[in-house]
C-alpha cells in the first residue's frame, strides 16, 4: 500500500464527521443525586454514557450506573449482554429501592421492549441518513533524533458503519523507521471486515480481507481473505471477550532477490481472539491475536497480535501505547520470520461508541 493511500484514508476519517450534522439537543438525563441535563445522547460504551450539551464544548462522560432517568426522541441501536439487539427511541421507567432503571425501547408505538439498564452494554446513534451512522478514529505518533537522523512515525485509522444486526469497517495502519546509514523500514496494513449476528444469542458470522506490506519480512504484498463463525464468551460494560474460527486463503509476494521467490498461495485455518477491558472514563485495554495453521503446507503456522492501551486525556482525545507483531515459523529462505514493534501517540475518535468488529483481524 502506497503512502498516498494512507493519507487519503486518514483525510476521509476527518471529513466524515463534518457531514454528519448533530441531532437535536432534546434528550433528558437525570442522575441519582438529582442533577438534570438536557442535551444529545451520543452513545453508551464500556459503562460510559456520552452526552453533548449545547453550552459545553466537550462531550461529557457520565457513569451509566449513576443514571436515574433517561428520555430521548431519537433513534438508537441498543445491544444487551445476551446479544439481543433493539432499535428505537429510549425512555426509562421508575424503579424502587435503588434497583437499576428499566429502559423502554420503542421502534413503533406498538413494538416496544423493556430491558434492565444492567443488561445494556452498548447504545449507538442511528439514523435514516447514511452519513450519520459512521463512527471512527485516528492515531498518530512520531519520534525524531538529530544524533543519527533517526525518524519514526506511526499513523492508523478506523472507520466503522454499525447497523442493528450487522456492521462493516475499514482500518489502516502505517509505520516507518529510518536512520542515517540504514535502510528505511516500512510496514503498511489495510483491512476490511464485516459481521452479522446469528439467530443464536452471542453468535456471529464474520468475513475479512487484509493486505500487508513489510520490508522487514520481505513481503511486498500479502492478501488474506477468509470468513468464520464466532461467539461472545463475555459481553459486559467492563469486559468483552470474543473468539472466531474459520478458514482463509493467503497469497504472498516476496521481494525478488538473486533467486526469484514465486508467489505463495496457501489455504489456512484461522483462529482469532479479542479481549477488551474497560475502566470507567479512564483506560481501555484491547488485546487481539490470530493463529493460522497452513492446511496446504502442513507444519507452517502464521501468527499475528495487536495490543493497545488507551488512557483518556480530555474529551475524545486519548494517549495510547501499542504493540504489533507478525510471525511465520517457516519463511522463505534468507528472509526473517518476524516483524514486531511498539508505537505510542495520540488518538482521537468521532462517534464515541466506536466498537470494532467482534474479532476483526488487525
Amino acid at each position: 500500500m502506497k503512502a498516498r493511500a494512507v493519507i487519503l484514508f486518514c483525510h476521509l476519517l476527518f471529513i466524515l464527521p463534518l457531514f454528519a450534522s448533530a441531532r437535536e439537543s432534546t434528550d433528558v438525563i437525570v442522575m441519582h443525586n438529582g442533577d438534570r441535563f438536557t442535551g444529545e445522547v451520543k452513545a453508551l460504551n464500556a459503562g460510559v454514557l456520552y452526552v453533548s450539551l449545547p453550552y459545553v464544548i466537550q462531550t461529557l462522560s457520565v457513569d451509566w450506573t449513576k443514571v436515574a432517568r433517561l428520555e430521548s426522541k431519537q433513534l438508537f441501536i441498543v445491544k444487551t449482554e445476551d446479544g439481543t439487539v433493539y432499535k428505537g427511541v429510549l425512555n426509562s421507567r421508575e424503579t424502587r429501592g435503588g434497583r437499576p432503571i428499566e429502559i423502554e425501547i420503542a421502534e413503533t408505538p406498538e413494538k416496544m421492549a423493556v430491558v434492565s439498564s444492567e443488561r445494556v452494554v452498548d447504545v449507538s446513534q442511528t439514523s435514516e441518513k447514511f452519513l450519520r451512522r459512521f463512527t471512527g478514529g485516528v492515531s498518530f505518533g512520531t519520534i525524531y533524533s538529530k544524533a543519527n537522523q533517526q525518524t519514526q512515525y506511526s499513523v492508523s485509522g478506523l472507520a466503522a458503519y454499525p447497523r442493528e444486526r450487522w456492521g462493516a469497517q475499514a482500518g489502516v495502519s502505517s509505520n516507518l523507521s529510518s536512520a542515517s546509514g540504514t535502510t528505511t523500514s516500512t510496514r503498511n496494513q489495510l483491512t476490511f471486515s464485516g459481521y452479522h449476528l446469528a439467530r443464536w444469542n452471542n453468535y456471529f458470522y464474520e468475513g475479512f480481507d487484509a493486505f500487508l506490506q513489510s520490508t522487514e519480512q520481505g513481503i511486498t504484498r500479502q492478501n488474506a481473505i477468509g470468513a468464520g463463525i464466532g461467539r461472545y464468551l463475555k459481553n459486559t460494560n467492563g469486559t468483552v471477550i470474543s473468539v472466531i474460527g474459520g478458514a482463509a486463503w493467503q497469497s504472498t509476494n516476496y521481494n525478488q532477490g538473486v533467486v526469484p521467490i514465486p508467489t505463495q498461495n496457501i489455504a489456512t485455518a484461522v483462529i482469532l481472539a479479542d479481549v477488551q477491558l474497560f475502566k470507567f472514563n479512564k483506560t481501555t485495554l484491547d488485546l487481539s491475536g490470530s493463529a493460522a495453521p497452513a492446511l496446504s503446507d502442513p507444519g507452517r503456522v502464521f501468527f499475528s497480535t495487536n495490543a493497545s492501551y488507551y488512557v483518556k486525556l480530555i474529551g475524545n482525545l486519548t494517549w495510547n501505547v501499542s504493540f504489533y507483531g507478525n510471525w511465520d515459523n517457516e519463511p522463505p529462505a534468507n528472509l526473517p520470520g518476524s516483524d514486531y514493534g511498539t508505537t505510542s501517540g495520540l488518538s482521537w475518535t468521532f462517534g464515541p461508541s466506536l466498537r470494532t468488529s467482534p474479532t476483526a483481524i488487525q
